[in-house]
This record gives structure tokens, C-alpha cells and sequence, in this order.
């Protein structure tokens, strides 16, 4: 079964309650204020089956007072009913509302004339007339224009018929979103607890389902669900919905909250948009002006930056603008939202969510800025996720923040992702994203900073990473440090060591004292044999002074590098030669002493004819380089591999 939602819209006593109650049979007016005013002051509801099509009613209230209200229930709609009274035709709150729905964008309804008991043939073809002239241009300009009367039930089978006609007629949600409710009423009820309703405008609620409350980011439960008042186990997009929570009190509830997938959306307050300004709106928009921003069920203050030189939105007129809210809310690209005037409330303006996570704009970035908010017009998901990528520059973007901005459930926003790579516009690196332009920079930025760093310290065996990282990378994610160097390193570009990224091209050319340096620095440790001096007392036996120590470590680093030196601990280096003669001398030992293969230190000193002081560093190597391992306090000497 199909699920419509109606909105009816209209001004004050122009039979918008009475007509619901005559088609459904429900009175959707439950205050008691409501009832004894005979006006509507906050949204009300009803349900009504037309053989497979389900319709909900939102009746919203028509007294300009409650606008408000009115928007609050205005964000989920798919067909307006805009009611005109017969004896009175088109009034203020008409035109607003009128103006409201199509700055919403819906797309699709009709009109109803109600009261027509109370007026003759010639005043019913008048406001008829009147209405088609206020649809003019407009998504109702070709919608049927159907005369009632709530009193009489005169046309009412008529308006059922064009009502499943239109709903035949009107697109399904879309499958793509995660699941998304705008809480519009918080209650308790005895012996359940905190409820909330709202209309599900996007995926599937189920019974027992984990859900989020935001802009809080708490957690909750669902116990219980009703759609048009009767229990379900499921709620699907496109229907009023009444869910039971549990972990949450209704103290921590109110209207404009929205209910979603948990880590699938996140709040903000400032948010990128175009706006569109009524042409016959009271005034146009200029840069710093407060507005009161309405979305999904929430109202909110914030204050309105325009987006060019003029820094202003005259009448008629759309622009690209920041808004910046006072408190948070909940939003996807895409979304329409209503800006009214601080005071007194009228609406002004309506338009379209673009960047809900915007950062401030600096001045000097707006020219650039207006072509990436065009491109995120778009409706295609491959332009709209380069557009995201492309104007973060070289920091990268998350796509955990992508799905926040848009909403998509994970498997459209992979294959829009799969798209933007497969056109060469973007670049996915371990869960973050990048322009192929900002990735190419970055890549060209680390080879320019390894080359510099060579041409400075042309005997330094390669740059450190951390070094690296920070100067090239200094706003960027981790990742994209990891996937350029990954990149560079196939590519043959340079090699990444442990800690040391270098050139791949990058040979070190010593002088002819260097090279002398390095034979005598060889030689040294070579004649030491297992009694290897420090550093400093080899630098000392070459001949090095002290001013020039630092230097001459650089180029026992190369003999390092090359492995002619081995790193014994921190203090301690011996030629390669010598730890494979002791090695050699520790397989022999064992096939001496088969099965047992066993040396403690005191045989080891005798073997490698060595004291203490160099035997437990030289035992402690091998036990790392797994020819020994420990047994006690003794050594096992390990089958040679």
C-alpha cells in the first residue's frame, strides 16, 4: 500500500478541519483550546484509505500567529491542499501559505473551495477564478479546482477521486536516504512513556531498532511503533509515525529534534544555501540580517551572510548565502527550508541546503566559492561528491563526513564514490577523500621537499617521516600522508623506510676525504673485532675533530645504511664481518654440545674471547637476530635457517 501525505493550507475559518473531519472522520483539532476557540493553534492528523492508497492528513493552522506551527508539519508533504473559503476567497494567510509550499518545493496538488452552501453560482465562479489567478505559473497552475462542502458533503467524492488520481501520479521516496524523522510532537502516555511523531521522510523504522536522537547524539530504543493509530512492526517513508522510546525521558524531547540512524548524521550551524526572496516579500535580504530559519520541524535563529559583493538579495531575486544559527540543527544537502524576519515573523525567503558543514568564508574566497556552490545544484551524486571533495583543497575529507552532508545510505555513497574515481575527479585513500588535483600536489610537494632536503644534507641516509608529514602535510588526514607515500614508492619515485623517506634516485657522493674517512672508519671497527669502541673514540682514532664529529657521523651512518656496521644497542656498532665470525663460532659450539645446544655467558666470553661488558650486549643481539634464545640463564643456539 502506496502512503500520501496531505497538507492542507489556507487561511484562518476557512473550513481546512472541518473539511479533514468530513473526508476521514476524524476531528483533527485536539486541544482543548482548539475546540473551544474553534480554531486550529497546533498541527493535527487524520488517515484516510482510498482502496490501495493510504493518505494522512496534516492540518495545519491558518491564524498567521501560528505560522510557525504550520511550518512544523509543512516539511514532509507531498501534495498540498490549498483551501479556499467560498465566502471569503483568497486572503493573507492563503498567499503565505501558498508561498510557503512552493518555496518547499512541493511539486504536485489541488484546490478545494470549501463553504460553497454559504454562497451562490456567480460568487463560486469568482473565487474560482481568483484562485486560478493566484496559481498562475505556479506547480498548481494546471491542478483541478474542486468546489465542497463540508456541511453537505457536495463534492467530496469528487475530490476522493482526484486525490487517488494525483496520488497515482506522485513520485515514490526515494530508496537512497538513511532513515530520518523530524520530530514535530514529544508526549508521554501512561504506562508506555516517551512518545514522539513525525512524518518518516526517509527509509524504514522496525520495532526493536536502535535509533539516535540529535542534535543530542543520544541513544534509544524503539518499543513500539503506530502509523494512523493502529500498532505496526514497520514504518516506511511516507508516513505519519508514532514511535514508543525507550532510554530517553520526554523532558529530553521537543519539537525540531530529529530522529535517525545512529553515526549516520551529525548537527550543525552554519550551513551554505542558495536563497530565493519572494518577489512580493516585505523587504530583500542583506548580509547580517537575523532570520528565523525553518527546517524539518525545527525553528531556529541565525543571521544571513550573503554569498557576493553586494551583499544583498533584492525581491525576486536568489543568491548564494551562509547562514549561521544560534543553535544546532539537523541537515542534508538538499534540503528546503523557510527564512522568515526576525520581528515581526514574516516570510521573506525560502531556498535550498547546499554545504551543511560550511566553514567561514573569507572575503577574498567568494568569487571561488560561487562556482563550487553551483556545482552542488547538482542532483547528480557523482557531481555532488567531487564538489564536497574538491573544496576541502589538500586537507582530504572523511566519507563518514560526506554521508553526514548527505544523507545517502552507504551503498550509494560508495558508488557515487566509485563513479568520481572511475572519471578521474577524485582519489580514495584508506576512508578519506581527495581531488585528483590536490592529491597530484600533495605527491609533488613531497618529492620538491625530498629533493630540497638532499641538496641541504646530501650524506643524510633520507628524511625523517614525522619531519616530512609536518611540513607537507600539515592540516591534512594520516592517511593521505600514508596513500602518497604508498603511491610514490610504486611508482619508483622514492623509498620509504622505516623512518626515513628518500629520493629513489638519491646516491650519496662522498669527496676523496670522505671516502677516506669511511675506509678508515671501516677499518677501525673491522681490526676492533668484538671490543668495538663508541662512536666517539672511533671518530677520535680517525683522526676527526670534534667540530667536524658531526659531519663525519653522517658518513658512519652510510656504513651503517650499507650494513657494514652493525647496530649492536644504542652505544654499540660492530663490523658485519665480525658478528658473522661469532655466529659461525656459536654453530659450531652447538653441534659440539648436541642435543642439549645450550651456552651461558661465562662460555660465551670464553668464545668470543670478550668480557662481560660486551658479552650480554652481543647475546642480547642474538636473541633479537633469533641465533640464540633464552633459557633460563642460559642460551639456546637455534638451527642455522
Amino acid at each position: 500500500m502506496s502512503s500520501i501525505i496531505i497538507g492542507t493550507a489556507g487561511h484562518i475559518d476557512h473550513g481546512k478541519s472541518a473539511l479533514v473531519r468530513a473526508l476521514t472522520g476524524t476531528d483533527p483539532d485536539r486541544l482543548p483550546e482548539e475546540k473551544k476557540r474553534g480554531i486550529t493553534i497546533d498541527l493535527g492528523f487524520a488517515d484516510l484509505k482510498l482502496d490501495d492508497i493510504s493518505f494522512a492528513f496534516v492540518d495545519v493552522p491558518g491564524h498567521e500567529r501560528f505560522v510557525k506551527n504550520m511550518l512544523a508539519g509543512a516539511h514532509g508533504i507531498d501534495v498540498l491542499a490549498l483551501v479556499i473559503a467560498a465566502d471569503e476567497g483568497v486572503m493573507p494567510q492563503t498567499r503565505e501559505h501558498f508561498d510557503i509550499c512552493r518555496l518547499l518545493d512541493i511539486r504536485t496538488g489541488l484546490i478545494v473551495i470549501t463553504k460553497t452552501d454559504l454562497v451562490d453560482d456567480e460568487m463560486l465562479v469568482l473565487v474560482q477564478e481568483e484562485a486560478r489567478e493566484l496559481v498562475l505559473g505556479s506547480f498548481l497552475q494546471d491542478a483541478p479546482i474542486i468546489p465542497v462542502s463540508s456541511k453537505t458533503n457536495f463534492g467530496l467524492d469528487r475530490l476522493k477521486t482526484a486525490l487517488k488520481e494525483i496520488a497515482l501520479r506522485t513520485p515514490s521516496r526515494s530508496n537512497d536516504l538513511v532513515t530520518r524523522l523530524p520530530v514535530d510532537r514529544a508526549f508521554s502516555m501512561k504506562g508506555f512513556g516517551a512518545v514522539v511523531t513525525g512524518t518518516l521522510i526517509s527509509d524504514e523504522i522496525v520495532e526493536g531498532r536502535e535509533l539516535q536522537l540529535l542534535p543530542d547524539g543520544l541513544r534509544l530504543r524503539v518499543r513500539g511503533l503506530q502509523v494512523h493509530g493502529k500498532p505496526v512492526t514497520k514504518a516506511i517513508a511516507g508516513q505519519r509515525t508514532a514511535i514508543n522510546l525507550g532510554g530517553v525521558d520526554v523532558t529530553q524531547l521537543a519539537r525540531g529534534m530529529v530522529i535517525a540512524e545512529p553515526n549516520s548524521l551529525q548537527p550543525t550551524q552554519i550551513l551554505d544555501v542558495k536563497v530565493d526572496v519572494l518577489p512580493h516579500a516585505s523587504r530583500g535580504m542583506k548580509s547580517r540580517m537575523r532570520v528565523r530559519m525553518h527546517i524539518g520541524a525545527a525553528e531556529v535563529l541565525g543571521r544571513l551572510r550573503v554569498l557576493d559583493s553586494t551583499s544583498e538579495i533584492q525581491r525576486g531575486k536568489s543568491a548564494m548565502a551562509q547562514l549561521s544559527l544560534e543553535e544546532p540543527v539537523v541537515a542534508v544537502h538538499g534540503d528546503r527550508f523557510i527564512l522568515r524576519s526576525y520581528s515581526p515573523a514574516m516570510t521573506i525567503a525560502g531556498g535550498v541546503v547546499l554545504d551543511p558543514f560550511a566553514p567561514k568564508h573569507r572575503v577574498r574566497e567568494i568569487d571561488k566559492l560561487a562556482e563550487h556552490l553551483q556545482r552542488l545544484i547538482s542532483s547528480d551524486p557523482k557531481e555532488i561528491v567531487s564538489a564536497f571533495v574538491n573544496s576541502v583543497g589538500l586537507n582530504g575529507l572523511r566519507l563518514e563526513k560526506v554521508a553526514a552532508a548527505t544523507g545517502w545510505k552507504r551503498e550509494v555513497l560508495l558508488k557515487a564514490i566509485r563513479l568520481a574515481e572511475e572519471a578521474d575527479e577524485i582519489v580514495s585513500a584508506n576512508g578519506v577523500l581527495i581531488s585528483k588535483q590536490s592529491f597530484a600536489k600533495l605527491s609533488e610537494n613531497v618529492l620538491n621537499e625530498i629533493t630540497s632536503f638532499h641538496k641541504r644534507d646530501p650524506l643524510a641516509r633520507g628524511m625523517l617521516r614525522e619531519t616530512l608529514r609536518e611540513k607537507v602535510f600539515p592540516h591534512s588526514f594520516p592517511e593521505l600522508f600514508v596513500a602518497v607515500l604508498d603511491r610514490l614508492a610504486k611508482a619508483g619515485s622514492l623509498i620509504a623506510e622505516k623512518d626515513t623517506v628518500r629520493a629513489a634516485a638519491h646516491n650519496v657522493g662522498l669527496t676523496q676525504a670522505e671516502s677516506t674517512l669511511q675506509q678508515s672508519l671501516e677499518d677501525i671497527y673491522l681490526k676492533a673485532g668484538a671490543e668495538a669502541p663508541l662512536i666517539d673514540e672511533a671518530l677520535t682514532k680517525a683522526g676527526v675533530a670534534s667540530s667536524a664529529k658531526p659531519q663525519a657521523r653522517k658518513i658512519l651512518q652510510l656504513l651503517i645504511d650499507s650494513g657494514s656496521i652493525v647496530r649492536i644497542n644504542n652505544e654499540m656498532f660492530m663490523h658485519q664481518s665480525v658478528l658473522q665470525g661469532l655466529k659461525s663460532k656459536l654453530v659450531a659450539f652447538a653441534s659440539q654440545h648436541e642435543p642439549e645446544r645450550l651456552i651461558d655467558v661465562a662460555a660465551f666470553k670464553e668464545l668470543a674471547g670478550v668480557s662481560r661488558k660486551y658479552a650480554i650486549p652481543l647475546l642480547e643481539y642474538f636473541d633479537r637476530e633469533r641465533v640464540t634464545r633464552r633459557a633460563g640463564d642460559k642460551r639456546l643456539i637455534l638451527p642455522p635457517k
